[in-house]
């Protein structure tokens, strides 16, 4: 009997084919690792960082008189660039339940489950500390407090609190988005003058048009985030009429920039980029109070050139 058992066992465990994973090609490997790079990147909003280093060169070259070493220009570009980036990819870490609500965020790497939170948390705060530590090793205090304060206030203050409490979330939320000025400044000359100052006027006052103009595009997905902004909670009209204040306050800022050494090339570059700013935001106003289709994106693409036009014309200045 016994051997009659182990028979039929030996001929039914012979049957039973052993499954072996299918190897998965090369070619499929490197495309899903290529993709996880891709999310890893698009944590940081690239485009976002790429805008604030914009503002931060003509900085160091007006505060500098001329072109600063190219190893300090370097080293404040790249901690530059992993402070807004660290920022970017913690914001996505806390806003990731909000991201998924929202169909204009919903296929980010955390809501799309690219990447883990955890995963994310971890890179950002790994940016974070490797940003700052570049910037003591290589810059001065001020510019390091000033590069851990933005990365700070933008994940702390406007993240966690301004943005989910205040329908003036993006006015001071414009704080740490004007502060890369204020680095570039810090880091060439350890000190902060008016010149200075009188830059991150212009681009806090730029923010509230620019973003107000994305949050009329967006306003629904806000509504159904929860998220007050400006748009949500007031009329189209108050919208379009604190839009059209800002923008003038942004070009009235931008003349106050003259005094502090700026010549003719800036001034008329002012000028005209400014009327054309100012000519969208009137735009703008004018459809919404008709009734009109608004059309908000055309002001926030504008305002884009605006911002790396006027800061291209410092740069240019500075060496004429």
């Amino acid at each position: 009997m016994n051997s009659l058992a182990d028979r039929t066992e030996s001929v039914v465990g012979s049957a039973v084919p052993v499954l072996q994973p299918a190897p998965i090609p090369v070619a499929d490997l490197r495309r899903r690792r290529m993709a996880v790079v891709r999310a890893y990147i698009a944590l940081t909003k690239p485009r976002i960082v790429e805008l604030l280093l914009i503002t931060t060169v003509p900085a160091m070259l007006l505060a500098q008189r001329g072109l600063p070493p190219l190893w300090l220009l370097a080293v404040v570009l790249v901690g530059g660039a992993l402070a807004a980036g660290a920022a970017n990819v913690i914001n996505c870490y806390i806003d990731r339940h909000i991201d998924q609500v929202m169909r204009r965020t919903s296929r980010r790497p955390l809501p799309a489950h690219t990447v883990s939170p955890r995963a994310a948390l971890v890179f950002g705060l790994t940016l974070a500390v490797v940003s700052v530590t570049l910037m003591a090793v290589f810059t001065n205090w001020l510019a390091t407090l000033l590069t851990a304060a933005a990365i700070a206030y933008y994940d702390l203050v406007y993240t966690t609190w301004l943005k989910r409490r205040t329908w003036q979330n993006t006015v001071w939320g414009g704080v740490c988005g004007a502060m890369p000025v204020l680095i570039g400044w810090a880091a060439v000359t350890g000190s902060l003058d008016w010149a200075a100052w009188v830059m991150f006027a212009v681009v806090f006052l730029w923010q509230p048009p620019h973003f107000y103009a994305l949050a009329m595009k967006f306003r629904d997905d806000y509504a159904r985030a929860g998220i007050p902004m400006l748009s949500v909670v007031a009329s189209a009209r108050r919208v379009s009429v604190e839009s059209l204040v800002y923008s003038w306050l942004t070009v009235v800022a931008s003349f106050a920039l003259l005094p502090f050494g700026m010549g003719p090339v800036y001034g008329v570059v002012a000028a005209v980029v400014g009327a054309m700013l100012l000519l969208e935001a009137h735009r703008l106003d004018g459809r919404v109070r008709r009734g009109e289709k608004p059309r908000p994106m055309r002001l926030f693409h504008w305002s884009t050139s605006y911002l790396t036009v006027l800061f291209a014309a410092v740069a240019v200045d500075v060496f004429i």
